[in-house]
């Protein structure tokens, strides 16, 4: 299946402890499906996806009944204990094989280029070294593998970007469970070499105020269709 013996009996630690944070977002995470649409956002995220595919901060697992059945099989990273917990229910309801496995971002407990895709979903916001965490997706992933990803982050004019990084460096993270709102996903991403397909910027709510975190984004990208060792060569 691609994972990483654990290597020795000693319980694991887990890399994210916010079980605070992990109550109210399993909450309104539940809610905003509807109130927010963003059920339409992860059935469109997720279409036409096959093939094994590794999905990185899986949450409560929103996502598992939205896996096309042409995907054999979901790896799905969950650090944090009770979200994993809802994680492994969810996965339980679902038709696609999905194994829930915590670990994090920034070291992936799976071998290098053994998924055909990745996800990620609300996720880049909080992990705590964005460059390594991407630079472990484009490990994981064979050459050509694709990435779906629906992120929040930097958006709006002047005054609403300075008021995301004073949020940044202030409180929010320490109240969000380690979320950032002044994130550029897509330069991250592309930073990380790779490919970009098309991406569309959105607001959550689409109607509304317009709040730090309602700068959305939705896209594709691939990893270079050479592998490192052939490129050398």
């Amino acid at each position: 299946m691609g994972i990483r013996p654990a290597g020795s009996g000693k319980p694991v630690r887990d890399p994210v402890h916010h079980p605070l944070f992990a109550r109210c977002y399993a909450r309104v995470s539940t809610r905003a499906e509807t109130r927010l649409g963003l059920a339409g956002v992860r059935e469109r995220m997720l279409a036409g996806l096959s093939g094994r595919v590794i999905e990185i901060g899986a949450g409560n697992g929103l996502n598992f009944a939205r896996y096309p059945s042409a995907v054999s099989e979901v790896v799905a990273i969950e650090p944090e204990r009770l979200l994993r917990r809802l994680a492994v229910q969810a996965a339980l309801r679902c038709e696609v094989p999905v194994d829930v496995v915590p670990g994090a971002a920034e070291a992936l407990p799976v071998k290098s280029e053994a998924f055909d895709a990745a996800v990620l979903s609300l996720v880049l916001c909080s992990v705590r070294d964005v460059p390594r965490a991407l630079g472990e997706v484009r490990r994981v992933l064979r050459p050509g593998g694709e990435v779906r990803f629906f992120e929040h982050g930097r958006g709006g004019g002047p005054a609403m970007t300075f008021t995301q990084l004073a949020l940044d460096r202030t409180l929010w993270p320490l109240l969000s469970g380690g979320c950032h709102v002044a994130r550029d996903p897509v330069a991250a991403l592309r930073d990380a070499g790779f490919e970009l397909g098309p991406y569309r910027r959105m607001l959550m709510p689409e109607k509304g105020p317009k709040l730090p975190t309602s700068y959305c984004v939705l896209g594709t990208a691939w990893r270079p269709g050479l592998s490192e060792d052939t490129a050398r060569t």
